[in-house]
């Protein structure tokens, strides 16, 4: 239960990041952040009983600067969905493969690197998607922090959703 994801936000309501439950009670007690939504589950000690929290808000603005996603293939792999950006497969092996090929030109960036099964990145080869008439699902690009965040309500938090997707 104390490995729970809990998300944080800053005073202005804007999503920071993901903690653990075990985390946020820690900030709980030292009254650095106010429960905004909970569980229906209590968490209990001896002399101390309070609710699971699920979304936290810091009681002071903290300024947080710019978050840059790391380019992995774990992530890369996150972005697409597992999914195959050629023939929208989720089965078997995937791998990452370069839209443009790093000996024609193509660089390791966000907007280069898509979610590929074995058949159709040994099927592109060494060529682009153009010279062998396959077209990307959707064009690549960077995702922001929010973006795996948001990952999370597909997960089961839906209390979290009035707080990343903005109506």
């Amino acid at each position: 239960m104390l490995s729970h994801k809990v998300l944080l936000l800053n005073q202005n309501y804007e999503p920071i990041m993901v903690l653990t439950a075990k985390k946020a009670i820690v900030l709980i007690y030292m009254q650095k952040v106010e429960i905004v939504e909970k569980h229906p589950l209590k968490v209990q000690s001896l002399h101390y009983s309070m609710p699971l929290p699920s979304v936290v808000r810091l009681l002071y603005f903290v300024q947080i600067p710019y978050k840059r996603v790391e380019l992995t293939r774990r992530n890369i792999l996150k972005r697409d969905g597992y999914r195959c950006q050629y023939c929208r497969t989720t089965q078997g092996p995937l791998t990452v493969d370069h839209v443009v090929p790093r000996t024609k030109g193509g660089t390791d960036t966000w907007e280069n690197l898509v979610c590929a099964c074995i058949h159709c990145n040994n099927r592109k080869g060494n060529r682009t998607p153009e010279q062998t008439n396959m077209k990307l699902a959707r064009q690549p690009r960077r995702p922001n922090h929010l973006f795996f965040i948001q990952r999370f309500v597909a997960a089961g938090e839906q209390l979290w959703k009035p707080y990343l997707f903005f109506q």
